[in-house]
């Protein structure tokens, strides 16, 4: 009966792939599964009576609401021009050097991740702002196009980050799921807090591998990343002196910042608390930079409105899969399955890791978050490893998955807004060197964990 557990996750994944919405498919195909096992007596239809409970408890879960605030901030914040004014205060200070437009557009999608945590909207704005001016500079379009993708996908590890919310809220249960495993009895659980602290180290480390990235590739090929004439940081600047651009540029997103990650990380708010500030805070930053127009007010409030549906939908989908899951035995396969898997704690992570990269491939992250996590955590925190530690790794892996072809969402944004002349093999060939930091980068916080524990243990002790 357990293999059914394991037919169900396969025939899911097949019908996500056909294309049908995840939300459906996730219910759906469980539903399907359930009434033919109860028809043949192999489940229990009594799993399917604490679906009620598990809805309740996502409507009443405070975690959770930072996820509209966020993205309304992020939504607001992207219509208030804010990543064109960073875009052209960076231009002017690094577009003397071969290889400063791809240094300004890591430090801006750096800026706007910490600011608005939406990788689709950071992609498409980085897009449709920088993209041109490389492309007319004489940047190559491989080079191009692979960088605003890889730091359009940092809003995915660099706090606030949503995606750090949803493995925050999945993480907690499957803490406390592992501790009742091991018949420890503590209302110890595992904050987004500690995961927004946690990713800060390692969100900077891939920030300063991509910027050397750029530098190695002025080096080795300075024609194919060619420097700014003076005509054109005049013609950038216009009128305003640099000090007034940087200080217009810079002033109001890290004030932002500093409002929004500065109240989590001292302890001053909760994130959702925080993420209340940062919607308010968008709101203002838009009214001085005169965009907060009753017409841009409404499309944020309907992007807020469908994005956030989405995510909860899914998560309602997602629950009634693992119960369904659970039903047929599936935990305890997979338990059974790393628990005899040779190498131990490292063998089953190393394997988790591997399948949630591959599963990237063809799944967004958010239904490997809801999915997936909740089945593979509790197992490896019994086994022992830290939940912070693990919640990192987890979603530096899912950001590959914004990258990996051939559906990767951060491709997907690009090539919607892209120039068409623009292959997508180009696309595809820029983004591999980008995959590969980022798995360089899972390798070196494998060999010290300490690089995530540190701040969560200096902060919250």
């Amino acid at each position: 009966m357990e293999y059914i557990a394991l037919l169900m996750f396969v025939v899911v994944c097949l019908v996500l792939l056909l294309g049908y919405p995840v939300a459906l498919s996730l219910a759906g195909t469980a539903l399907i599964f359930a009434g033919l096992g109860s028809v043949f007596n192999i489940f229990e239809p009594a799993f399917l009576t604490a679906l009620p409970s598990r809805i309740y408890g996502v409507m009443n879960n405070q975690t959770l609401l930072a996820v509209p605030l966020f993205v309304f901030m992020g939504a607001m914040l992207e219509r208030s021009k804010i990543a064109e004014n960073l875009l052209n205060a960076m231009s002017v200070l690094f577009g003397r050097f071969n290889g400063g437009l791809g240094i300004s557009v890591t430090l801006v999608g750096m800026l706007l991740a910490a600011s608005t945590g939406i990788v689709g909207a950071t992609v498409v704005t980085m897009g449709l702002l920088s993209l041109p001016t490389m492309l007319k500079r004489g940047y190559n379009p491989q080079f191009s196009t692979g960088i605003i993708c890889a730091t359009g996908t940092l809003g995915q590890i660099i706090p606030p980050s949503i995606a750090l919310v949803l493995l925050g809220d999945v993480l907690s249960s499957a803490y406390q799921k592992a501790q009742l495993q091991m018949g420890i009895f503590s209302p110890e659980t595992v904050s987004v807090g500690d995961l927004f602290a946690g990713a800060v180290i390692p969100g900077l480390i891939l920030v300063f591998l991509y910027m050397l990235y750029c530098l190695i590739y002025a080096y080795l090929k300075p024609n194919e990343v060619p420097s700014l004439t003076p005509q054109d940081i005049k013609e950038i600047q216009g009128n305003r002196s640099k000090t007034s651009l940087m200080l217009s540029a810079l002033v109001p997103p890290l004030l932002l910042m500093f409002a929004v990650l500065g109240s989590i990380l001292l302890g001053f708010a909760t994130p959702t608390e925080a993420a209340g500030v940062g919607a308010i805070g968008a709101v203002i930053l838009a009214l001085f930079q005169k965009q907060l127009s009753r017409e841009n007010l409404i499309a944020v409030m309907q992007s807020t409105v469908k994005i956030t549906s989405m995510v909860f939908l899914i998560l309602i989908g997602a629950s009634l899969f693992s119960l369904v899951f659970r039903g047929f035995g599936g935990e305890e396969l997979v338990q059974g399955f790393f628990e005899g898997m040779p190498g131990g704690v490292v063998g089953a992570t190393l394997i988790v890791m591997l399948v949630i990269f591959l599963l990237g491939f063809i799944l967004d992250f958010i239904e490997i978050t809801f999915v997936v996590v909740p089945i593979v955590a509790p197992i490896l925190l019994a086994m022992g490893l830290d939940p912070i530690w693990l919640g990192i790794m987890i979603a530096i892996n899912l950001q590959t998955s914004f990258l990996t072809p051939p559906f990767g969402f951060a491709l997907f944004y690009l090539r919607g807004v892209a120039d068409k002349a623009i292959k997508t093999s180009a696309i595809y060939r820029g983004v591999i060197p980008f995959i590969l930091m980022q798995l360089l980068l899972l390798l070196a916080l494998a060999k010290w964990p300490e690089l995530i524990t540190w701040l969560p243990s200096v902060i919250y002790g």
